[in-house]
């Protein structure tokens, strides 16, 4: 069987789910055309919200758009972070700028901050971490709701903007109270969308008879998952390269994984498969190397002999002694569709500029 698809449906494996919310601020330098500081929320990776230093909120769901109609003090409690928090936040750059030195140049700092929640033992884990041009600065300790260090420049840095003891108790209250409490509310909300199973179309992918074998899982939801090689039924780490999950325009998400195949003889291919499975979940999606069942638009190469002529001097000095050359079609990369942004305006009364 070239694709093994067990009975037991995956939407019918009750299992315990780690839900999460995200929040990512950045902010730049030396970046034309694009806002200063940019917002986005996430809710179980996907994404459904932003807005930016120049007053714009954009909602990027229907999910979320209905939830804020539902519960509007949630979107007025949004409007008044992105307000307050993006004035504070652009000038923590400038300090580490004057902290390594630098006038000029790219350089973005950015925060991601929230909270998981398993919806099985209800337990909630706060978290807020700051980075600057792609390096750890500070962490929050959740225990303490106090900041660590993760760069020794960076101690100046957490007593400079965190010496106050009230900005203690309000993170402590935002990761504990408010954003569990948004959590919970959107996912039981939301449930149609962030609690259904969609499983994925698995494809295998070449781009040349030399490149490696792509394994592409697209399609699928929740993102808990993996995707694997297997040889004689145990996993590959070697000779494999893993891709990132992304996601696509229709909120499910997309996965690849690379395995090279420069060592291994043709008849050795039916020993390898590679493997889907949701995180939690025992039932897999198997699909078997096969020759047949790879994809790709190499196409062999066609003699044509070609006249040598005097229109054609420098190729009659290549070619000279021989009766033609190969022509080639033109080769194109097969790639994963591109994740174009499916975002939905907010209405003018969702708005704050309206």
């Amino acid at each position: 069987m070239r694709t093994l698809l067990l009975l037991l449906l995956f939407c019918h494996v009750s299992s315990p789910v780690l839900h999460s919310l995200k929040h990512f601020i950045t902010a730049s330098t030396g970046i034309p055309n694009i806002p200063e500081v940019v917002g986005t929320v996430e809710i179980d990776e996907l994404l459904v919200g932003s807005c930016d230093s120049k007053k714009r909120m954009e909602v990027k769901h229907d999910i979320a758009e209905s939830f804020l109609m539902k519960y509007p003090e949630q979107l007025e409690w949004y409007k008044q972070e992105c307000l307050g928090v993006f004035p504070i936040f652009k000038p923590r750059t400038h300090s580490l700028m004057r902290l390594y030195n630098q006038t000029g140049g790219v350089h973005v700092l950015q925060k991601v901050e929230g909270c998981e929640w398993d919806d099985e033992t209800e337990e909630v884990k706060g978290f807020s971490q700051f980075g600057f041009d792609g390096e750890d600065l500070l962490k929050l300790d959740p225990k303490t709701f106090t900041w660590i260090a993760l760069r020794p420049e960076a101690v100046n840095i957490s007593m400079m903007w965190y010496t106050d003891t009230y900005l203690r108790g309000s993170f402590k209250t935002v990761l504990t109270q408010i954003f569990p409490e948004l959590l919970k509310q959107f996912v039981e909300y939301g449930r149609s969308v962030l609690l259904r199973t969609e499983l994925p179309s698995v494809s295998l992918l070449q781009k040349t008879p030399s490149s490696p074998v792509s394994c592409l899982a697209t399609g699928f939801y929740p993102h808990r998952a993996s995707l694997v090689w297997r040889k004689d039924g145990e996993e590959l780490h070697e000779e494999v390269d893993h891709g990132e999950i992304l996601p696509n325009h229709d909120g499910t998400f997309q996965m690849s994984v690379d395995l090279n195949l420069s060592s291994v003889t043709p008849e050795d291919w039916t020993r390898y498969d590679c493997v889907f499975q949701f995180s939690g979940v025992k039932e897999e999606i198997i699909t078997r190397l096969e020759k047949d069942r790879i994809r790709t638009n190499w196409v062999k190469p066609s003699n044509m002999t070609v006249p040598v002529t005097a229109a054609v001097v420098v190729l009659a000095l290549i070619l000279i002694g021989a009766a033609g050359f190969i022509v080639y079609k033109k080769k194109k990369a097969i790639s994963p569709p591109s994740a174009p942004d499916n975002s939905t305006e907010l209405s003018e009364q969702l708005n704050p500029e309206t």
